[in-house]
């Protein structure tokens, strides 16, 4: 399944891909969920991905905006305060710089990617694990979004997965 959908990433054309990020962050943005939180878990997407730095540049003034960071086999959390706070990291990401955020029962909604995400809420990441371990840590509402093209009916799981409250694609709720 993830071949599949990394395949049908490098077709979709760059603009398309911007459009559309605007699209499902505009429907965000309007959730009850996002208005009412005051700290959110984002992630700095990379070019094949839901685009939000512009997103994050919106909101960082206004919300407490917080970006994983891989070290090693897990994702850290930090505080996002502005482009200068970002250096290169893992896999071409940037990442901000800083201590790390702890205070995981503060964060109020988490925006998560994924390659795929299914109807029940179910989420299938890149294979590497990375949010496997930090979703069980979370108590946030946590919304799911990647594009309509890679949302699937059912997608495999384990018994470890932790479903998504919600999933959105530009074409609105999935899940």
């Amino acid at each position: 399944m993830r071949k599949q959908i990394r395949a049908a990433k490098t077709i979709q054309e760059p603009h398309t891909l911007t459009a559309n990020s605007r699209i499902l962050l505009n429907q965000i943005e309007q959730h009850p969920h996002f208005i009412a939180a005051r700290t959110i878990l984002l992630y700095h997407s990379l070019s094949d991905e839901v685009q939000t730095h512009d997103f994050i540049e919106k909101w960082y003034t206004q919300k407490k905006i917080l970006l994983p960071v891989v070290q090693g086999d897990e994702l850290e959390l930090r505080h996002y305060t502005g482009k200068e706070c970002l250096s290169a990291g893992s896999f071409q990401i940037e990442e901000p710089q800083g201590e790390p955020y702890t205070d995981f029962l503060e964060i109020e909604l988490s925006i998560i990617p994924g390659m795929s995400f299914d109807k029940q809420g179910n989420r299938l990441g890149r294979g590497k694990g990375y949010y496997d371990k930090l979703l069980p840590k979370l108590t946030s509402y946590n919304i799911g979004i990647c594009f309509d093209f890679q949302a699937r009916e059912n997608i495999p799981t384990e018994p470890f997965d932790r479903r998504m409250d919600e999933v959105w694609t530009e074409k609105g709720r999935y899940h």
